[in-house]
């Protein structure tokens, strides 16, 4: 399915949500974005409807990831916010989106993604088990090191730089997303 073909539907999906807001608000799914979030989509259908990801989406399919990400899974994706990318440098991510960028942008957006479905209690009891600090390995080659922060998780990249998951759980048909509100950076 091409990316177009993904955003057709979810325009259709997005337009239909007011239908829907009552089976989903019993799905206990949370909305992202605006958006209702389906369990039985997958990451990149819901992605496409959250007016909080839009740059994420973008970064998405500039990277070629698309295709990748609706596959089968599972995949738990931090998905950093449209606000989370606008903390990085003016024009970086611009400059990201560049078509010679896309070994560098692909990096950094699967040091976003784990090869798991990992839900939020998980995370907070492989915190605990390992004494306040878990190394979450990536796709990319990254580790993160996940934390608690009261009763929030927090993730820190290889550059020192610290993401809360302001949104946990959102269910998806081939994993989770955690939505974040910083970029993380992988080591370069």
């Amino acid at each position: 399915m091409t990316f177009k073909t993904i955003f057709a539907s979810a325009a259709v999906a997005a337009i239909a949500t007011g239908a829907f807001a009552a089976s989903h608000s019993e799905s206990g799914n949370p909305m992202v974005g605006g958006a209702a979030m389906f369990a039985d989509k997958n990451i990149v259908e819901n992605a496409v409807n959250s007016a909080d990801h839009t740059t994420l989406v973008a970064a998405v399919q500039a990277a070629g990831l698309v295709e990748t990400l609706s596959g089968p899974g599972p995949f738990t994706v931090f998905a950093p916010t449209n606000a989370a990318f606008g903390k990085l440098a003016a024009g970086t991510v611009d400059t990201l989106l560049l078509p010679e960028n896309k070994d560098q942008l692909t990096k950094i957006l699967t040091c976003h993604v784990v090869a798991a479905d990992a839900m939020s209690g998980a995370i907070a009891g492989m915190i605990a088990d390992d004494g306040g600090e878990h190394d979450v390995p990536t796709v990319g080659g990254c580790v993160l090191k996940a934390k608690m922060s009261g009763e929030m998780i927090t993730l820190t990249d290889e550059r020192g730089r610290t993401a809360t998951v302001t949104i946990a759980d959102v269910k998806q048909s081939n994993g989770v997303i955690h939505v974040i509100d910083t970029v993380l950076l992988p080591t370069m």
